[in-house]
């Protein structure tokens, strides 16, 4: 039992900065969010999304209303735009801020946007490393095994992987909605300040969430190698 809180308590601390910038950007995300729900926009989430899917000739993408609290999101596999409620029929700058990046996903996906196919191939791969990577990792640092824990090291990569490829594919899907918000003349140019700063901090929660996974990486990157030196 000392071991595991020994081993847990090192990479907690190892990981902090990661988990502040993470708190921090959760507190931007819902002050941000609440700033723009408050100014309106022309159309509501879902036909800001419809307008743009339709203007990159992605007339087939549909938009399903989906529940639970901002639980948007592009399914690449069903070729649809799944939007919560307050962002399928709200008017306001915060809801066709987050319908226009999920339809920047969409768009990505019929431009076959490389970093999106390559994140969409490392999917299972990083399903199975968060899973099982850090519970073997974790396994050989209670038992001193070094074999367990390179093991843990080995599945964890995968997730850091992941975390690291995903990074372009949000911060380009925030661009392309930038982008076709004002060409397309949905948000006038300067109310624009509002979207960009929900955008921001949404994608600031990504960079925390990459952060804490190479962090993590690193510290049993650090005990497999005080590990092995022990060893010799």
């Amino acid at each position: 039992m000392y071991g595991y809180f020994s081993a847990q308590l090192g990479l907690l601390l190892f990981i902090a900065p990661a988990i502040l910038l993470g708190l921090w950007a959760q507190f931007r995300i819902k002050s941000t969010y609440a700033a723009a729900q408050r100014m309106g926009a022309p159309l509501s989430g879902a036909a800001a999304a419809r307008h743009i899917l339709d203007s990159a000739g992605l007339t087939s993408v549909g938009i399903e209303h989906v529940p639970g609290h901002l639980s948007d999101h592009y399914d690449p596999r069903q070729r649809v735009l799944r939007l919560s409620p307050e962002v399928y029929q709200s008017r306001s700058l915060a809801a066709v801020g987050i319908a226009a990046h999920e339809a920047g996903h969409a768009i990505q996906h019929a431009r076959s946007y490389a970093p999106l196919v390559v994140r969409n191939l490392a999917v299972p791969v990083a399903g199975i490393g968060s899973n099982i990577g850090p519970m073997l990792a974790l396994f050989g640092l209670i038992m001193a095994s070094p074999t367990l824990l390179l093991g843990g090291i080995v599945l964890f990569s995968g997730v850091v992987a992941f975390q690291l490829v995903n990074l372009p594919v949000e911060f380009d899907a925030s661009a392309r909605a930038k982008h076709e918000l004002v060409e397309l003349g949905i948000v006038p140019a300067g109310n624009m300040s509002y979207v960009n700063k929900v955008l921001n901090a949404a994608a600031l929660t990504y960079v925390a969430a990459t952060l804490q996974s190479v962090l993590t990486l690193a510290y049993y990157l650090i005990r497999f190698t005080h590990m092995q030196g022990s060893d010799e």
